[in-house]
């Protein structure tokens, strides 16, 4: 029962959500956020006094190292799309406040279900589970045209990626003749190209789910169209789902022979890279420029998948944690200029640090981090990536992710000169709302300790990837 005690713990507060919704009218309906968000602090402070426990082979549900620590990450990132979420000025958040923290806890609840499957049927049922309500809400204000284009988008392109991994997942089965991950490896032995060609339709499933280049046409329209707290959440919790999943079916999975894949994930790594960074040079749209940016990140992430070792997948970890902290901070400094500029133009920064200093220094250090400028989250993120790759000799892969974290910074950087140098459009202060306030504090302080000192959360992802090898 304890391995299913988040799950446990967040039904009973969908339910209760669900309960406030149903009684409650008007602007008291917001109190649907409020207790979302107390009740998953307290399910992330409660994960912290769980034990993992590995299972045995065929389990198919279980509460490992990374089970645990995934689980954790997925919280902590809901919490804080939650509190960015309970400013949201928009009548139809205040009128339908229930519903869109229902279908977010339901997408949670599928991210926890994932994190601990081990079994193909109960992988692709968690998968559904988390995208499903995904797709509801990138369309929730749906009077908005661009919404309604973006969601149609995102759900297509989503359909198609869920057949495809239901495709490669039934061949899978045919080879195995059983849906335990355990049943792989004696498959693969015997050579039969009947797995590897589920096993890689698979890949091309999760590669839609990671949004890794060329299955990435849905990220920016749904980016700029949703609403920015969730689209904050979106671009960390359901990719680190995705790569929870990876690391299950194809470290855990396949095992030894997933060296024969270093190929195929060095060159997704790669055109990812350079074609997400490319694409963000020219944006004048803030939330455009951040899913492009997003989409370069999942590239340097499969550097050290493509490192296929315990010290590529940990860095992974390491990174996920990173990237929640400075990316959610970044959408969520663009969500409070939105607020009272009305526009996530990269004009509506300009001069950003005389009207709101404190505000520009939170967008400035979430940039440095996803830049990985030195002494910041994303630049220990990086480096361990490029070392576990350098470790496992690909210094081309390192050498193009060196170059392109170059040009990152360009884009990076005329940010930065839009806040600090150029001038104003208006005179005054931008307002923070309180939860709004204290989402963005979190954000930069995880940017700033793990900048400071990384070393206990290096150990953990360590301690954590040495047990799926």
């Amino acid at each position: 029962m304890s391995g299913l005690a988040l799950e446990i713990g967040l039904a009973l507060l969908m339910l209760g959500v669900f309960a406030v919704g149903t009684v409650s009218h008007g602007d008291d309906r917001r109190l649907a956020g409020l207790l979302s968000a107390v009740g998953v602090l307290a399910l992330t402070v409660g994960s912290f006094f769980l034990e993992p426990s590995p299972g045995g082979g065929r389990d198919a549900f279980v509460l490992d190292g990374l089970a645990l620590f995934a689980k954790q990450l997925f919280l902590l990132a809901t919490f804080i799309g939650i509190l960015g979420s309970l400013s949201l000025p928009d009548p139809a958040f205040r009128r339908r406040a229930p519903e869109y923290y229902l279908l977010l806890l339901a997408s949670l609840l599928g991210m926890l279900t994932l994190a601990s499957a081990r079994e193909l049927i109960l992988l692709f049922v968690a998968f559904e589970l988390m995208s499903i309500p995904l797709y509801v809400l990138s369309g929730f204000l749906k009077r908005e045209a661009e919404a309604v284009e973006a969601a149609l988008k995102f759900f297509l392109v989503g359909t198609v990626s869920s057949a495809i991994l239901a495709y490669g997942l039934s061949f899978v089965y045919a080879a195995t003749g059983t849906t335990a991950l355990a049943g792989v490896p004696p498959a693969l032995e015997a050579g039969d190209p009947l797995l590897v060609l589920g096993l890689l339709l698979v890949l091309g499933g999760f590669g839609f789910k990671i949004a890794a280049f060329p299955f990435h046409m849905w990220v920016p329209d749904t980016y700029e169209a949703a609403s920015t707290p969730f689209v904050a959440w979106l671009s960390v919790a359901p990719k680190a789902a995705g790569f929870v999943a990876i690391f299950r079916v194809y470290l855990e999975g396949v095992g030894d022979r997933v060296v024969l894949w270093v190929p195929i994930l060095a060159g997704l790594a790669a055109i990812t890279i350079v074609a997400g960074n490319l694409m963000a040079l020219p944006q004048q749209n803030a939330k455009r420029l951040l899913a492009y940016s997003g989409i370069a990140h999942i590239g340097y992430m499969l550097v050290g998948l493509a490192a296929v070792s315990a010290s590529g997948t940990a860095m992974i970890l390491f990174y996920l944690v990173a990237y929640v902290f400075g990316n959610m901070g970044a959408f969520l400094v663009v969500e409070t200029v939105a607020q009272a500029e009305g526009s996530v133009h990269l004009d509506a920064l300009r001069g950003l640090a005389q009207r709101s200093p404190l505000l520009a220094l939170a967008m400035l250090l979430s940039l440095l981090s996803l830049g990985g400028i030195p002494f910041v989250a994303g630049f220990w993120a990086k480096l361990y990536v490029f070392w576990a790759a350098a470790q496992a000799g690909l210094y081309w892969l390192v050498l193009l992710g060196a170059v392109l974290t170059v040009v990152a910074l360009f884009y990076y950087l005329i940010v930065a000169k839009r806040m600090y140098i150029e001038a104003p459009q208006r005179p005054g202060r931008i307002a923070v709302s309180p939860p709004l306030a204290l989402a963005i504090l979190i954000c930069i302080l995880g940017v700033v300790g793990l900048g400071v000192y990384p070393t206990p959360l290096v150990e953990l992802t360590i301690r954590v990837a040495n047990g799926l090898f």
